[in-house]
């Protein structure tokens, strides 16, 4: 049973990819989602300065500084969650 992604995750998803440089169709593919909403996504991020987004030579996008931290804040909870769900047992 495969449960839905929230928007924080998928966001991540499309940060991680974007570390070392992606183009468009490469975190698309990578972030597993479709194009519109992929674009979506891309806007958002780009619009709230996590994405770098792509210059008209190279096309590729950049996770920026405050990406990467979003990155490390969402596996802490992440892992943060995983540590509760246990102490509950």
């Amino acid at each position: 049973m495969s449960t839905k992604r929230s928007d924080i995750e998928i966001s991540a998803s499309i940060l991680q990819v974007a570390m070392n440089d992606a183009k468009k169709s490469h975190i698309i593919y990578k972030a597993n989602v479709n194009f519109k909403i992929g674009k979506k996504y891309l806007d958002r991020l780009i619009t709230y300065g996590l994405l770098q987004g792509p210059k008209s030579e190279n096309r590729v996008f950049r996770t920026t500084k405050k990406g990467a931290d979003y990155i490390n804040y969402f596996k802490s909870f992440k892992e943060y969650l995983n540590l509760q769900e246990i102490a509950f047992y």
